[in-house]
């Protein structure tokens, strides 16, 4: 190795050429494409590979790591660690493992790889991430506060500006900037990068994030100017309920720090400190909840650009705040997305001018104005109209939820929020004294930066739409931590809602760093006993915690992560979180019952106005926290195997039996009923094997009776619904469960879509079938967590799985499950191998099957036949088919082993059947 690498010290860096079949291609580093400003030690690799055969994996790898002795021109490229050949099929989550790296530097890296028909790639195309600091020393940047005495009302935004002199030719530059609060940073009036909202949030007297900027190309020779504006946020803005503000401190103060790289070798450090301006500018109130107020006649102008005359500006103070929670950014930057124009504009029979975007979202609108000076042009933002046609915001609570622009003079002028957004599909615009014009509105959306990652199109236009209002319902709500609606005085982090959804999420997009960002502040914020927040960051308080269903995120979503993308690294960091959690309930448990503290239970459950008969499907709270206890004690079972901690694994197995037992004594009577008869309960008992193989059947048995009582409607909530239509697919009622993914009326995922929603909502009714609403202090229209059956869909429906022997679909499952209306369903998924696809179409009695498997993995396909004869692949009869291995047969399905490729699967005289089983009536017990 140290011969190899003497050899390859100076050889500049480049792509081999190579005539070889396989290429090697989508290189990632910790889960991002070039990050700049990683603080990861041991950064992970990812790669795909591609090539002309089926049947392709990897037998072996190289990576080549490589560094720049200096930022110029004539800098040696030299590389600081080969792998040398590995053997190995590994390509996803490969650790870096050479020596320390620096801070401030850029790395690049390529690799190569030997396939099982021994054919070696060229080199990839080269990859690069930079390092931020790699520990706190690096900073010499001063924490700094406004140097004049704040309005402690409006609390306008500061503005911070420092001038600066680059005086050589200059070949790198990089900025790193935090702030308490929100912060837009510029450099000669141009903006540093394109995110919003920065730096996110976080726990952040555990974990504040900095952002680091490549800002090369904004700096000239000769004098620059850095000007930065920050806004309240979630630091110390208005955030949670009762109008809390300070929560994390009553400051809002800036860290900036500014990296030079000269060509002769040289460098420059400006850092911020009391030499640093301060006044302020036209945004003179900005709020999350309440909007934006922006007043251009005070607009600084020219306050960005060199030359500004800034002597009626007063000092920063210089303030001594922590420095050892600081972190770089891990997770994708809130960026700015699709955007809309009016689709209709309305006068209300209020007489009231509104325009309707066509889409709930979640972000603003980017207006030009023009008027008179001191016009106040006023934008109210809802996310539905009244049954008369009205705007409607009641259900906003306490959130004006309105941004005001002010104008300077009568020339056009363009306008948007910075430090706010929005929940809405509605405006309500007031003080034009011109007709609305829909050119002048734009509405966008802004999201977390998140890769989409999958693709589910359906022959029934209504599954489309529903499948339309989960994916918006996911863009409107992770907004850099996972909230539970967007648009009210609410905008929390609230773990349960994240939980039930969180399978679902990752087949829409790829959150492995926006999840993981999220659980280490569940590992920050959780309570010293193990309990865990009802919100992350947690904003209510010491006591608000401990909740079954929600506390549980700390073992569920690792899990999923894990299972999604092979991480194993989220399960070895949130270990000890995971075991905290279990190790708490087994505390608060008496003979191994959970039945104590408070639990929100199956929430918004159906629940009609005036039950006077029983009919609202109330589970026992303290039967749903044993499903529960038992659930996060299997994942922390797993994760301990996984992470190779067999007295772990022991351990908490036996306590597993005891509250099984401890459930079966308490909640089931002899002859399998339960205490509490709802779906909800079935289904808990039923996913989570409460329940012994001998009562399994007849329970699930007791769960479609329940369904077809209520005519085949759903009655589940919040911690039913994610697993009710799995559990029915599980025990063999295809047809009951497309029965409800169908219905169309109340409660049913269908009936928002039939009554206009373009998101999915909080409640089953959210708008009733007359067109009233529900209970306005609880009606968000944008809430994902009934979304969930996004998972079923695409892992059911259209049948793509990862088995657990080869997480994160190394090795995949495709089994899908022909019925209900469709005749012809299409999914497609990105996964870090590459792409993974599951169609089917049903025409003339003919099925046809499309299946994709990308390399370095392997499948099972579950083709839909009565017998092998019948299906052939390509053309050619299955059983001459050389490259495909034939498993046999079982319910309906004909199992085959793959390798990657595209499979085209034709079954002849195909005979639709749900193989659902019959319901067995049982008598009361």
């Amino acid at each position: 190795m140290k011969f190899i690498l003497g050899l390859l010290f100076f050889i500049p860096f480049c792509p081999a050429t190579s005539s070889a079949q396989i290429q090697c291609s989508h290189l990632l580093t910790d889960n991002r494409i070039n990050p700049v400003g990683i603080d990861d030690a041991h950064p992970c690799f990812n790669w795909q590979f591609s090539g002309n055969k089926r049947n392709l994996s990897q037998n072996a790898y190289e990576i080549n790591l490589f560094m720049k002795d200096n930022f110029s021109k004539n800098g040696k490229l030299k590389i600081v660690w080969s792998s040398g050949k590995v053997n190995s099929d590994s390509s996803v989550k490969v650790s870096y493992k050479g020596n320390a790296l620096q801070s401030g530097k850029r790395y690049q890296w390529r690799v190569r790889v030997w396939d099982n028909y021994d054919e070696v790639s060229g080199w990839s195309e080269p990859a690069y991430f930079e390092t931020a600091f790699l520990n706190p020393s690096g900073w010499k940047a001063k924490w700094i506060t406004p140097g004049y005495i704040e309005d402690s009302v409006m609390r306008p935004s500061p503005l911070y500006r420092k001038e600066f002199t680059s005086a050589k030719k200059m070949v790198h530059a990089v900025a790193y900037i935090t702030a308490h609060g929100l912060y837009e940073a510029h450099i000669n009036g141009q903006r540093i990068g394109d995110a919003y909202l920065t730096p996110g949030w976080t726990s952040y007297h555990s974990r504040l994030q900095y952002q680091t900027y490549d800002v090369t190309n904004l700096i000239n020779k000769g004098v620059n100017t850095i000007g930065v504006v920050l806004g309240n946020g979630w630091y110390r803005g208005i955030i949670g309920f009762n109008n809390n503000i300070n929560y994390y401190g009553n400051d809002i103060a800036l860290l900036f720090q500014l990296e030079i790289s000269y060509s002769d070798g040289s460098t420059q450090t400006i850092v911020s400190d009391g030499s640093w301006k301060t006044s302020t500018g036209s945004i003179c109130y900005a709020e999350i909840y309440n909007g934006e107020t922006i007043g251009a006649r005070k607009e600084k102008t020219g306050w960005l650009l060199p030359g500004y005359d800034d002597k009626d500006w007063t000092n920063a103070k210089q303030a001594n705040f922590d420095m050892n929670n600081l972190i770089a950014t891990e997770n994708e930057p809130v960026k700015k997305h699709d955007t809309f124009k009016p689709v209709k504009i309305i006068t209300t029979p209020k007489g009231e001018q509104v325009i309707d975007f066509g889409q709930n979202l979640v972000g603003w609108v980017m207006v030009k104005l023009k008027g008179s000076a001191g016009d106040t042009i006023k934008i109210s933002h809802a996310e539905v109209l009244d049954k008369e046609g009205n705007f409607y915001t009641a259900n906003l609570r306490a959130a004006k939820a309105i941004d005001q622009y002010i104008l300077k003079d009568d020339y056009e002028e363009t306008f948007e929020p910075h430090f706010t957004w929005h929940g809405f599909r509605y405006i309500r615009v007031e003080g034009l004294k011109a007709p609305l014009n829909a050119d002048d509105f734009t509405a966008v959306a802004l999201y977390s930066d998140m890769q989409p990652t999958g693709y589910f199109s359906t022959s029934d236009s209504l599954i489309n739409q529903l499948q339309h209002n989960i994916v918006w319902g996911q863009h409107g709500n992770f907004l850099d931590v996972p909230t539970d609606c967007p648009q009210r005085d609410e905008r929390l982090g609230w773990t349960g809602d994240a939980q039930v959804f969180s399978r679902t999420a990752t087949f829409n997009m790829n959150v492995n760093s926006f999840f993981s960002k999220w659980m280490k502040d569940v590992a920050a914020d959780q309570f010293s006993n193990g309990s865990v927040p009802f919100v992350i960051p947690n904003v209510l308080g010491n006591y608000a915690g401990g909740s079954t269903g929600w506390a549980d995120v700390a073992t569920i979503i690792p899990w999923n992560i894990y299972l999604a993308y092979g991480d194993k690294k989220i399960l070895s960091i949130q270990y000890e979180s995971m075991k905290k959690w279990v190790d708490y309930m087994t505390d608060k448990s008496v003979n191994n019952l959970w039945q104590s503290g408070f639990h929100f239970g199956d929430w918004l459950f159906y629940r009609p106005d005036d039950d006077n008969d029983g009919t609202a499907a109330v589970t026992d709270k303290y039967l749903i926290a044993q499903c529960f206890y038992a659930h996060s004690t299997q994942l922390l079972i797993n994760a301990a195997k996984v992470l190779g901690k067999n007295e772990d694994a022991a351990s908490y197995n036996s306590l597993l039996e005891k509250i099984k037992a401890a459930f079966l004594k308490e909640y089931v009577t002899p002859n399998g009923r339960l205490v509490s008869g709802t779906q909800t309960a079935y289904v808990l008992a039923l996913n989570f094997d409460m329940l012994p193989d001998t009562l399994r059947m007849q329970a699930a048995n007791r769960l479609v009776q329940n369904i077809e009582r209520y005519n085949n409607h759903l009655t589940t909530g919040f911690l039913g619904t994610p697993y009710l239509c799995q559990v029915l697919t599980r025990f063999g009622y295809d047809s009951v469960a497309y029965k409800l993914l169908f219905q169309l009326t109340y409660p049913s995922w269908l009936y928002p879509v039939k009554m206009g929603a373009t998101t999915i909502w909080e409640r089953w009714d959210g708008i009733k079938p007359d067109s009233t609403f529900e209970n306005e202090g609880m009606n968000s229209f944008n809430h994902y967590a009934y979304g969930a059956i996004g998972d079923w869909m695409y892992r059911t429906v259209a049948g793509i799985d990862t088995y657990e022997d080869g997480v994160g679909y190394k090795h995949i499952r495709i089994k899908p499950h022909i019925g209900g209306k469709f005749t012809q369903v299409t999914a497609k998924y990105q996964t870090y191998y590459g792409e993974v696809e599951s169609s089917w179409t049903i025409e003339n009695n003919i099925l046809k099957m499309i299946v994709e498997i990308p390399a370095n993995t392997t499948a099972n396909i579950f083709v839909p036949a009565k017998d092998i004869a019948s299906i052939t692949e390509n053309g050619k009869k299955l059983s001459e088919v050389n490259d495909i291995k034939i498993v046999g047969t079982q319910n309906g399905y004909v199992e085959v082993s793959a390798g990657s490729g595209i499979y085209h699967f034709e079954v002849n005289d195909y005979k639709p059947s749900l193989f659902s089983l019959p319901v067995k009536i049982i008598s009361p017990a």
